[in-house]
C-alpha cells in the first residue's frame, strides 16, 4: 500500500529508517574523524518523522541563528537534505581545520565558509552513500549551498519544496563525541513521498 504521508509510516518502516539512518550518521561521524584527523563518535542517533514545527523547535526553536549546509538529491530519490551546523558545531571543524574558533556567525569569512561546505557536503554525500548501498538505489547530489539565517528560514526550503505533499520531515539527530566533550548534530532529510514509497520497497518493507 502506497503511503500518502509521512504520518502513514508503521513500525516496521520506521525501525528500517532508523536504521539507515544510524548507519548513515555512523559513516558521516567516520568521515568527519578523517577530515578533522581525530576520533569523533556519534551517540546512537534519534531518527524521528515529526511537523515542520516539531522539528524546528527540536533543533533549537525557528529564531535561532544557525548555519546550514543544503544538497537537493535527484536520481531515484528525489528530495533535500539539510546539515545544520550550531556554533559548537562550527568551532569543532574551524579549530581542527584551521585552529581558530569564533563568537558569532557574523565572524565566518569565506574561508571558514569554504571549510564548512564541505564538511557539510562529506557528511550528506557519506550519508547518502550508505543510503544507496544499502537500497541498491542511484542517488545524485547538487553542488552544495550555504546560508547562515535562522532555523525557520533555512527549514522553510524543504517545506515551501515539498510543503503540498507532506506536514512531515525525516530528522536525525545525535551528539557527536570529540575529547570528551557531546556537539550536536543534526542533519534533516526530506524525500518526497513517491520517493519515499520507492526507498521502503527497495529496503524490503
Amino acid at each position: 500500500m502506497e503511503l500518502k504521508n509521512y504520518d502513514e509510516l508503521n513500525s516496521l518502516e520506521l525501525d528500517t529508517l532508523r536504521e539507515v539512518g544510524s548507519i548513515g550518521t555512523g559513516n558521516a561521524a567516520t568521515a568527519l574523524s578523517q577530515m578533522l584527523g581525530c576520533e569523533v563518535r556519534i551517540m546512537l542517533p534519534e531518527v524521528r518523522i515529526m511537523e515542520y514545527n516539531e522539528a524546528l523547535d527540536w533543533i533549537g526553536g525557528p529564531e535561532e541563528i544557525t548555519a546550514g549546509v543544503l544538497v537537493k538529491l535527484s536520481g531515484q530519490i528525489n528530495g533535500i537534505m539539510l546539515s545544520v551546523q550550531q556554533l559548537d558545531f562550527i568551532n569543532l571543524v574551524l579549530s581542527s581545520m584551521l585552529q581558530q574558533t569564533i563568537k558569532d556567525y557574523s565572524q565566518l569569512q569565506e574561508m571558514e565558509s569554504s571549510v564548512l561546505v564541505e564538511v557539510g557536503n562529506i557528511m550528506i554525500s557519506t550519508f547518502i552513500n550508505a543510503l544507496s548501498g544499502l537500497a541498491g538505489i542511484d542517488v545524485k547530489l547538487t553542488v552544495p549551498a550555504f546560508t547562515v539565517d535562522m532555523q525557520g528560514a533555512i527549514l522553510a526550503v524543504p517545506m515551501a519544496e515539498y510543503g503540498g505533499q507532506s506536514d512531515y520531515i525525516m530528522t536525525i539527530g545525535g551528539d557527536f563525541v570529540y575529547r570528551n566533550k557531546k556537539v550536536p548534530c543534526r542533519l534533516l532529510l526530506s524525500p518526497d513521498i513517491r520517493s519515499l514509497n520507492s526507498l521502503l520497497r527497495k529496503l524490503g518493507v
